[in-house]
This record gives C-alpha cells, structure tokens and sequence, in this order.
C-alpha cells in the first residue's frame, strides 16, 4: 500500500512514522518539514488545493490519501480527491464543519442529544456581554471559526473575555463567537476513528493547553500530552462512545453529511457527568503523538478501512502495555509572536525517545532551523508515567535553540497519583 500524507506539522509526522511501522507499506509526504524529509519523500505542494493533491498522488500511484490538518478538511480537500477515485481518509468539507464551525457543532449536538455545555452565538460585541452576564465567571469565548487551537479564551476577567469577543466578531466577515457555561473536571481528548457508520475509538489522551506551568499563561496549540490516563473511570471510552461518538456520526449521516475519517472528542468530565467541550474533525497534536506511539495495531488498515467503509470488519486495536509522554518545545515568542531562524542543535544526540519535527526547515547552509511556533515534540515511552516523563525530559535536555521554551509539568500529576484540572 502507497500513502500519502498531507501536512507539515508533529501530528503528520507521527501518522508517517507509524504508518512505516506496517508491512508493506510506503510512504510520502506533502509538503512536510525537515523532520519528515529524512523519513520519507517529500513535495512542496500547497495542501489545500485539491487539485495539487490529486496530481501528486496519481503522479505516485497512491492508494490512499490522509489528510491531517483541519485546513486542508474544511477547504474541501478530501472532496476533491475521493471525486478523483482515491481514497482519502478525513471528512467532507460539509463533515468538516463540526470542527470549522463551534455552532454548527452545538447544533448537531443538540439534535443528537449529546451532552455539552450550554452556549449562545453571538454575532455582536453587546450579544457577547449580555451571554458573559448570562453566564457568568469564569468565562469561555471561543472564536466560531479556525484558529489553529488558540481561538478559546477561559479567563475571570470580564474584560479579557470580552475583547477576545471583540477581536474574533470584528476581525473577518461574519465573525461570531460561541459563549459556554464553564465546565468543571479534568479534561481528556478521545479520538475516534470511523467510516460513517462504525466508530473505533482510540486510546484516551491528556494536553495541556496553557503556555507555562501550573496551567498558566495563554492558550496554545498544546504544550504536551501523555497516555493512558491511571486517573480515568472505568468504562470512559465505552460511555463516550455510547453517548457522544456514535450518536454524533448517526445524526451527521442523518443530516446527509456523513462523517468519515477521525472524530475527535474533546471533553470534560464534570461533577454532573461527561460533557462535550469541542469537535475537531481531525487527529489533535500533541494527543496523536503519544496515541500512536502506543498502538500496536497497523494504522494502515485502520486508515483504509475508513476510508473505504470496513471498519466493522476489523479486528479489535490492540496497545502496548506502556504509558508515553510528549513534550512540546516552543520558539521563542510563542504562542503570541513565535521567531524564526534559530538552529536547532543536539537532535542526533537525542537517545530512547522519539523527535516529532513541527515548526522546522533547513536553511541554505543546511542546518535545521526553527520554521513555527511548536518546533518539535519529544516522545518518549515507559514502563509508567514517572518512567515515561524521565525518558522524555531526559531527551529534552539533549534539544537547544535560542529562545526555546517548554512546560516541565506534563503528567506530573498524573505520575504522582493525583488528577489534572486545568
């Protein structure tokens, strides 16, 4: 089997990494980074032109098409290849708008009876401060479009809140906002794999979303994660797919946009029961890292088998009887004002754990360089939690660029035998 995989980022090259593990199976990449470049071929194409990406991959007999990030997803992408005859794992740009649209999400929620957060959209600066007022503290502001996962603002400052509002009505055509209830508990990230019809979920993850320890400062793409959670109650995955999963792709293929691909739950387990926090309509980064680096499955099969609607013909997935850990090193400035240009030193030196390449490019001397405001995210695996961290953070010692930046707390609660809050 020959696969393509569109994107630039950790999560695409944890997807090519573990899909090399499967027999028989090749590889490459569009457009990649430096990281994916010395494990695969890669081509320097624009990701969200459909007709670039069904040139390429006729150009390479490919099999199957995976697209990973949301963007290429909600700019009709996988529409345009599976109208070629490839098949594609990921959604339908219509599908896609469960991640592209936090109303469009609240809405299919509400029609499939899965339990969320209360919510209103609001279209102007005053809606948004009567739902602050309505809700009260803290309060959640999310932007109602793509923001790369630094569109959320949870804060107890009305202001904050409200200019967050402000700034995601005001700064496109059609801006709007969705304004939630708070919800209490720990968080987890549980991704499912399906076909429109079977959902296969996959192990449950943690991340980190803030910038700095102790869960503070800004919202960011993700700092870190680490599975399998020792803290979650029995029966989690079963609940979630009972109760959110499976009745979201029912009420999707209901409404004539069968969703197919990868469905991510994001969620919060609450004193009143699991909620939903957020859809995205793709594998989370930095979630993906540590989950694929514990399954024992072939991903190959998973990834057709959704694609082409047998998911129910598979074999149950299988793990690794290990807990992983994923580190996030960040450029200087980020999330705010990432810089670019500083050599990436002490990768070769990198022993026992595994460097997902993010925000990086060589430069005309070729060295590898910072590219992004993530650079790199450094995996390790362990006997448990404590055995896990030890690896990754010893890993991370070995990584240095100017301005570099990383949390030192991800799953230290957990190791420790406590639960995380955010």
């Amino acid at each position: 089997m020959k696969i393509l995989v569109i994107g630039s980022g950790a999560r695409e090259h944890a997807l090519v990494k573990t899909l090399l593990r499967d027999a028989n199976v090749e590889v490459i990449c569009a457009p990649g980074n430096a990281g994916i470049a010395q494990d695969v071929d890669t081509f320097p194409i624009n990701a969200t032109d459909g007709t670039e990406v069904v040139a390429l991959a006729r150009e390479n007999a490919i099999d199957l098409v995976v697209i990973g990030p949301e963007a290429p997803l909600v700019a009709g992408v996988a529409d345009v290849v599976r109208a070629a005859g490839i098949p594609t794992f990921g959604p339908s740009a219509a599908a896609a708008q469960i991640e592209g649209s936090k109303a469009f999400a609240k809405q299919v929620m509400q029609d499939a009876g899965v339990p969320t957060a209360g919510a209103h959209l609001c279209t102007s600066v005053d809606q948004a401060a009567a739902a602050l007022d309505d809700f009260g503290a803290p309060y959640v502001v999310k932007d109602d479009g793509l923001a790369a996962g630094k569109g959320v603002v949870v804060t107890s400052d009305r202001e904050v809140a409200l200019e967050h509002a402000r700034v995601c009505i005001e700064g496109r055509d059609g801006g709007a906002v969705v304004i939630e209830e708070f919800l209490d508990g720990p968080e987890v990230s549980l991704f499912g794999i399906t076909d429109g019809v079977t959902v296969t979920p996959l192990s449950p993850a943690q991340d980190f979303k803030r910038v700095s320890n102790n869960d503070e400062g800004p919202n960011t793409g993700g700092m870190g994660a680490y599975t399998p959670l020792p803290w979650a109650p029995a029966g989690l995955t079963e609940e979630v797919v009972q109760r959110v999963l499976q009745p979201t792709i029912d009420e999707m293929a209901r409404r004539g946009t069968p969703f197919s691909g990868l469905l991510y739950a994001g969620l919060a387990l609450t004193s009143q029961g699991t909620r939903v926090i957020e859809f995205n309509a793709r594998f989370g980064d930095p979630e993906t890292q540590v989950v694929l680096t514990r399954l024992d499955s072939p991903l190959s099969d998973l990834l057709m088998a959704s694609a082409t609607g047998s998911l129910s013909e598979l074999p149950p997935v299988k793990w690794k009887d290990e807990s992983v850990v994923t580190i996030v090193m960040a450029a200087e400035g980020y999330p705010e004002s990432p810089v670019s240009g500083a050599v990436i030193h002490g990768l070769d030196d990198v022993v026992d754990a595994t460097v997902f390449h993010a925000g990086t490019k060589r430069n005309d001397d070729g060295d590898i360089v910072v590219s992004g405001g993530r650079v790199v995210t450094v995996t390790a695996s362990g006997t448990d939690l404590n055995d896990a961290r030890t690896r990754a953070y010893t890993a991370v010692s070995h990584i240095h660029f100017s301005g570099e930046h990383h949390r030192t707390d991800i799953a230290l609660r957990a190791a420790n035998g406590e639960v995380h809050v955010p």
